[in-house]
Order: structure tokens, then sequence, then C-alpha cells
């Protein structure tokens, strides 16, 4: 392949540090010029360090401004008109749609990819009529729309978006090298299960503090008293047997309106909140299941992925961007969405099972990863992209 210019597009420096930091990695490998439009954010330094060039543009990641999102289309325009790119990569709604606005004013080749279509765009209303009608103008002249999930996808087939340049990808995919399978703890210290994600209602957050605060009270029943617990069905296996030790890690950045229930758990020991990790692996060894509860609208959940990838046993929601992720059963558990008592009952089960069983769990995870989620699939899908550019 002949070297290019190729464009970055982003809302985060992790939208594009976690999940696309092979792809860079390859193309400034290659010989490639590799630009990256994105707000500063720490990881930008690293990717500067790999040989990519950074320019900086402000987004407001949230709501609908028209003056905001006009002078994002203008500074665009002006980058691309500066940059001259062959072709350009676009994440996430805004960078998505104003970019390949962009790329069409200027002439220039634009891949999109639905990472998830976000609560706004999920569900019917102004929000979702606004966006759609802009991805209806933005993608005339996209050369590829990558999906992560079939969900996503039939989203856009039902409004007849442009069905001709459709593409699924198995979500940002996960390097199999980088999170290799990690030994499985022992139980001497009880289980630990972990929540890694922003802290925000739609990942989950409550069902997992509900879930929580019961195994808590189960085993310190005059400690947890006062835990507000009372409105789930406690009745489960735990009532039968031993109480075994449970930890409940949480890890990532907290919305405001939980941070100080979070203060509050953990002063009393519910749960241990890490604040952000820059290294979920150093988690992900001491922890027995991953909890990812989200009834967010996502493409494919990266951090099942890493979970699955470094062995652990998942327990995770029966939605779209989720359950591609788990088989029921075989490396983790399926639970109903919005639903703390069927969390609770999953986790149970998990329990339940022989100190073998969880780590074959883990070890299925891995192999499920292995087979159709390896992030070189995805690398090379843009790498045909590029070669599809004269």
């Amino acid at each position: 392949m002949q070297r290019k210019t190729v464009l970055f597009l982003v809302n985060h420096d992790v939208v594009i540090y976690n999940f696309r930091l092979e792809l860079v990695e390859r193309l400034v490998a290659d010989g490639h010029e590799v630009h990256i439009s994105s707000p500063y954010g720490e990881r930008i330094d690293d990717l500067v360090k790999l040989g990519s060039k950074y320019h900086e543009i402000k987004i407001a990641r949230h709501g609908m401004n028209p003056i905001a999102d006009g002078m994002l289309l203008l500074k665009y325009i002006l980058l691309v008109k500066k940059v001259k790119p062959d072709i350009i990569f676009g994440y996430t709604i805004k960078p998505n749609i104003y970019g390949a606005l962009a790329a069409r004013f200027c002439g220039v080749p634009f891949v999109a990819n639905i990472t998830g279509l976000g609560t706004a765009v999920e569900n019917p209303g102004i929000a979702q009529k606004i966006t759609v009608a802009l991805y209806k103008v933005g993608f005339k002249k996209v050369q590829r729309i990558f999906f992560q999930n079939t969900e996503n996808r039939q989203f856009f087939i039902d409004r007849n978006l442009y069905t001709d340049k459709h593409a699924i990808l198995p979500g940002s995919g996960v390097n199999l090298e980088r999170f290799s399978p990690l030994p499985y703890p022992s139980e001497d210290d009880g289980i630990h299960f972990v929540f890694i994600s922003r802290i925000m209602r739609e990942k989950g957050i409550e069902h997992y503090l509900d879930a929580a605060k019961h195994f808590f009270a189960h085993c310190h029943p005059h400690d947890g008293g006062d835990l507000p617990v009372e409105s789930l069905d406690h009745t489960s296996l735990r009532a039968e047997r031993s109480n075994p030790k449970t930890t409940f890690h949480i890890c990532g950045f907290c919305e405001q309106e939980y941070q100080s229930q979070l203060e509050e758990l953990t002063k009393q020991g519910v749960i241990v909140y890490h604040g952000m990790v820059r290294n979920v692996r150093e988690i992900l060894k001491n922890v027995h299941c991953t909890i990812h509860p989200s009834f967010y609208p996502e493409g494919i959940s990266n951090v099942l992925l890493e979970s699955c990838a470094s062995a652990r046993p998942i327990i995770t929601t029966d939605r779209s961007g989720c359950r591609e992720v788990v088989e029921d059963g075989v490396n983790g558990f399926m639970v109903k969405q919005r639903d703390s008592q069927d969390l609770i009952d999953k986790i149970e089960k998990f329990l339940a099972l022989s100190h073998e069983q969880k780590m074959q769990m883990g070890l299925a995870g891995r192999a499920k990863v292995e087979r159709e989620f390896d992030r070189r699939i995805v690398v090379d899908a843009y790498l045909n992209e590029m070669e599809n550019v004269g």
C-alpha cells in the first residue's frame, strides 16, 4: 500500500488510545502519516510519542447547541484543509456526523464507526429525530459505516440509512497479547467482584450497589442492618449454606451524583472504590468475576472483552453490546436489564460454583474472544478500507 495521510476524529483521548492503539501503531509502523483530533487528555502524549500528530479540538460531548456544533463543523473543515488527509476515520456521534460533513465538503473519503447509539438516539424523541436527520445528510457520501452489533445496524436499516455501506466489526476487538490470560486467584481471601465503567446510572451502578449491600448485609448481619436493601427478595441459596466472604470493587470515573454515596459505602466497608485505574490488569489479577449490568446503548463492551481475554468470568446484561460476549452458563451469566434481584440470583449461582468451575468459565471466555474478537480483525478491516482509496 502506498503511503497515506490518515486523520482520526474522536471526542476523547481514551477512545483512540484504549480501543484503536493497535491501528495507530500499525499505520505508523507501515510509514503512514497519522493525525489525531481530540480534546486533550493524558493519553495524547503517549500517542504523539508513537509518531502521530495531534490537533486539539474541544467537543461538547453532550447536548445539541447549534452554535457550538456549527463551530465544530467549521473547525473540522479547516483541519481537513490543513492536513489534506487521504482518508478520515470517525468515532462517536459528533465526530462521525460533523466529520463526515467536513469530509464531504472537502471531497475526502470518510469511514464512520458506530460505537453505540447513545441514550438520546436509542430512545424515541426529538433528539433521535434530529440525529437521524443529521446522519442522513452527513453519511450520504461516506465510504463505509462500521457497526459493532446487529441491533445498531438494524436501527439504520429500519430508517433506510445507506444500507449498501454497512459492515459489522467485532466491537473494537481486544489485544490478545496485551490482555493475556491471568492466573486465577485463590479464594483464601474470599470472592472478589469488580465493576469497571464510568459510574453512571445507565451502566448499572445502582444494581451493582444493591448487590453489594445485599451480600454485605448477609455477611455482616449486625453491621449491615441499616443498609437500604429491604426492598429486595433475600430468599437465596446463601440462606441454606455458610456465607463466603465477598468483596465488591468499583473502578472508574464517578458522576457527581454518586460521589457521596460511594464515599459512604466505602467508609462502611460495603465496597472498595479505586477511582480511575490506569492499568485495569492490576485489578483483574485479583478478582474472580467482572460484573457489567449495563443498559447503556453501547457497541460491544470493551470491559467484557478485556475481562474475558484475561480469563475472568463475566456477569452481564441481556442486551446488545453485552450479550454478544457472554454465553450463559459457559463463560458467565446473563442477567435481566435493570433487575437487581436477578443480578443477586446470578451472583449466588456463581458463588455456588467450585473454584475449578469458576476458573473454567474464565478459560471459556478467553477461548471465545480468541475465536471472535481478536483486534487484528478490526485493524485489517480499516487497512482494507485504506486500500480502497486511490
